[in-house]
């Protein structure tokens, strides 16, 4: 009986035991459902998932709040439900320290009061009213007030950051007057869409990892089919090293990144048939496309270092000695120009030994490191000329120059006084300086507000131009041999040769008609050389020759003046401002161009010794002189009123919406959102520059930088209107390299431009060639569809770039990348480029 007794008192124990299992286990079950339909139903907003110290967060929330009204503006520029990241970084491991250069890095993301005040006023004349934006980010500190207690990560390389601004605000209404069809629709969005989706799907299964689990492994409950209108935040790390931010918001917004006006939003129309013809189709010598064939995995692409003669200098486009070697004449310079690999290169250009951050500007116009281009052969053949010299580490630069010794400034004073009208800054803006050693003479023209064009070929004058671009100097690589300049008919305000040895006097001066191409009617060109001042046979036999040739042309030779200080003397020639002189010359020498030769096309086209005519008619091109600087910058041409414009509307509202829409965008976001270290940034190049908008709200803004402005030659050719606001830039194919050297650009502006290269182009080689052309710890800023930014993100990943903000919406996105030092170890010789 006892027996039985204890047993009936175990059989309700266990039947208490397993209800209160069941019961448990039932609860538990239904809290493990509710946590996941929460998870994939409710927007986690206004939070970072993975963070690196809860201090960081705080901080970065007291930092939202002083730099709030930096964002305001009453149009909205930044998407008023968006713009929740500046991402996390840090600095990149990969092997080589750099310790001159944490300062930079601190500063990171960081911008002066005084420029904030100073793009308030261009930008905002609402700043003093709060509006939705604002009223968002602070709803977004009081959130973030509430995460002190979020658990950190355990990884201690992952704590160094830039700030992490969250925000989001109310979906507006926009008005009317939007800008930029191309411009991003957006907020944060990761990029790795697929992992999150495959995490959702995951947690559907049933799969019960921890919020620390999902952290390590940068992973977060992801979008469901029916909830992709709410928004999720996500930290990913790059596998260069950065902690980046990605985030996405409500995709059924209509807001756009940084809106303008709806009469300013830009829809870019087909240009076959349009006003706005291309390089590509003018000059009819675009190459056959290359496809790309690479498969690429973002994390095992095998990069390799390029095995060339010429090493950590290396240029595809005028390196290419089997090309070189095939030549029948180098008469001409043909030797200097380009032949491009019939393959693109695919492989990374090494670092000189020792290589270091460059000095800034203005102190690298006088200094440079000498282990950043470590040559000295121009010291020995130009040292008592004040080219440059050797002293300890560094290359200094006096100054001088082959016709001014005693300093560029000297020697420009000069020529003022010479002519006046020259009036340099106000009517002479924009020049082009032939042979320009190591651009001192455009350096110090900086300081009389005027923008030069510096070009020399890569010869004998060893490292010339990797001088000048190393100073800070705006200096490109070319030569003038037997096809036209890479830039548009009568675009410079003043031509400029110093020495620059070019025989202009010799085959009829073809030459000199190339000059007389790219000059404005009404210009000038200044020509310091021996034969004008010295009167040995052969100079007096130039200089014979040159006053022939300058009368044939109808150049009006203005003065000859003596430097008495340099021992030298210039002639400055007046190009014609019509026709009358052509039709009354008695000899048709050089003859008049055809009406159907273009003067305007340049891509590879093969020089012609004839002239083309001077526009007379009110509403042509060069009919009337630009408007003074800095007037012009900003006021829209007079000849392109009656023109549409590229995305289809009347050419002057496109001008001026694009204008003040990269005002807005710059001030709004890339100087303040963007982990871009502004004070390193002194050479920058816009990949595909369209009206100039972005260079021109640079020099608005009042940033210390220049802008070589590119376009492609298969888009609508705009270069003649950037020149005519007083800025420069050049024509090139994406899918060859650029004339310059390596590490050249401090920053690199690509708004929609790798989507339509990647049709045509080795997009692998596309990214070589940026890499090339970019300084370690420069930056990538690409504006385009989600797809290519996603392309673009992985390929960073494999090269070990740090990854400060990727920022996407409605099928179009934002990505900011910082190159690293990092270098692969293997080896790929490029048989064409071997001597």
């Amino acid at each position: 009986m006892a027996l039985g007794k204890n047993s009936q008192g175990k059989g309700r124990k266990l039947s208490n035991y397993c209800s209160t299992v069941s019961v448990a286990v039932f609860v538990a079950f239904c809290l493990v459902g509710v946590w996941i339909v929460l998870s994939s139903i409710v927007p986690i907003q206004n939070s970072v998932i993975q963070v690196s110290e809860t201090e960081t967060i705080n901080d970065d929330v007291k930092n939202v709040a002083s730099d709030s009204k930096q964002f305001e503006d009453r149009s909205g520029d930044i998407s008023e439900d968006s713009t929740r990241g500046s991402s996390q970084t840090k600095k990149s491991q990969s092997g080589d320290s750099h310790p001159e250069n944490q300062d930079d890095q601190k500063g990171i993301e960081k911008v002066s009061d005084n420029t904030a005040e100073e793009n308030q006023e261009v930008v905002g004349d609402n700043s003093d009213e709060k509006n939705d934006l604002e009223k968002g980010l602070e709803n977004t500190i009081e959130e973030n007030d509430q995460m002190r207690n979020v658990k950190p990560s355990t990884d201690e390389t992952e704590k160094e950051s830039d700030r992490s601004l969250n925000s989001e605000s109310e979906e507006t209404e926009t008005s009317n007057d939007q800008i930029h069809d191309d411009e991003l629709r957006g907020s944060m969005e990761t990029l790795d869409e697929k992992e999150s989706d495959k995490s959702t799907n995951d947690n559907k299964l049933g799969t019960e990892k921890s919020m620390d689990e999902a952290t390590q492994q940068d992973e977060m409950v992801g979008e469901t089919a029916e909830d992709k209108k709410h928004l999720h935040s996500e930290a990913t790390q790059s596998t260069g090293g950065s902690n980046t931010e990605s985030h996405e918001n409500n995709p059924a917004s209509k807001e756009i990144l940084v809106t303008g006006t709806s009469s300013e939003i830009l829809i870019e129309t087909s240009t076959e048939n349009g006003t706005w013809s291309t390089q590509a189709a003018e000059s009819q010598h675009e190459k056959e496309s290359q496809k790309s064939l690479v498969s690429i995995d973002s994390r095992t692409y095998d990069w390799k270092l390029c095995n060339t003669t010429t090493g950590s200098e290396y240029i595809p486009c005028l390196d290419n000695w089997k090309a070189i070697r095939k030549l029948q004449s180098i008469s001409h310079y043909e030797h200097r120009e380009r032949h491009c690999p019939d393959e693109a290169t695919t492989c990374l250009v090494s670092l000189p030994e020792g290589y270091r951050s460059p000095i800034r500007w203005p102190k690298s116009r006088e200094m440079i490191w000498y282990k950043n281009a470590p040559h000295t052969k121009l010291v020995v053949d130009k040292g008592h000329q004040n080219w440059v010299k050797v002293t300890g580490e560094y290359l200094t630069f006096p100054g001088g120059g082959t016709q001014f010794k005693h300093g560029a400034l000297n020697y420009i004073e000069f020529i003022q006084k010479s002519l006046p009208k020259i009036a340099w800054g106000k009517r002479s803006r924009v020049i082009l300086d032939v042979g320009c050693g190591v651009a001192s003479f455009g350096g110090y023209l900086f300081e009389k507000d005027v923008l030069t064009m510096s070009f020399a070929p890569k010869d004998v004058h060893e490292a010339q131009v990797q001088f000048a671009l190393e100073r800070g100097i705006p200096a490109t690589l070319g030569v003038m041999g037997t096809v036209r300049l890479p830039y548009p008919g009568s675009v410079f305000d003043l031509l400029h040769c110093a020495r620059c040895r070019v025989p202009w006097h010799i085959e009829g001066g073809k030459l000199l008609l190339e000059l007389n191409r790219v000059l404005r009617p009404g210009g000038y060109f200044v020509w310091s050389a021996t034969p004008v001042y010295q009167k040995d046979p052969e100079d007096v036999e130039i200089w014979k020759a040159m006053d022939e040739i300058t009368k044939s042309m109808c150049w009006d030779l203005v003065v000859i003046a003596k430097d008495k200080l340099n021992g030298v003397a210039a002639a400055i020639y007046r190009k014609p401002t019509d026709n009358e002189c052509y039709n009354n010359r008695i000899k048709n020498e050089p003859s008049m161009c055809s009406e159907s030769d273009d003067p305007n096309t340049a891509w590879n086209v093969s020089l012609q010794a004839c002239m083309h005519k001077v526009p007379v008619d009110a509403s042509e091109r060069g009919s009337i002189w630009p408007e003074q600087w800095p007037l012009r910058l900003e006021k829209p041409p007079y000849w392109i009123d009656s023109q549409a414009g590229v995305y289809g509307r009347a050419a002057s509202v496109e001008f001026t919406a694009d204008y003040k829409h990269w005002k807005n965008v710059i001030s709004h976001l890339y100087l303040n959102g963007m982990g871009i270290n502004w004070s390193s940034v002194r050479n920058v190049m816009d990949m595909k520059a369209v009206y100039g908008g972005f260079a021109a709200a640079l020099r608005a803004l009042k940033l210390n930088v220049w802008v070589m402005n590119v376009v492609p030659i298969d888009s609508p050719d705009t270069l003649p209107i950037i020149y005519e606001r007083g800025l420069f830039g050049i024509y090139h194919d994406w899918c060859e390299s650029f004339n310059t050297y390596p590490r050249s650009y401090d920053l690199l502006h690509a708004d929609s431009i790798f989507s339509t290269l990647k049709e045509k182009c080795n997009k692998v080689a596309v990214i070589a060639e940026v890499d090339r052309i970019l300084r370690p710890e420069g930056y990538l800023v690409i504006r385009d569809n989600v797809e290519t930014i996603g392309e673009i993100e992985s390929l960073a990943k494999s090269l070990q770039w740090d990854i400060r903000l990727t920022y996407s919406k409605n099928g179009e996105g934002l990505l900011c990348i910082q190159k690293t030092f990092w270098r692969p170890t293997k080896v790929e010789t490029v048989a064409s480029a071997i001597a």
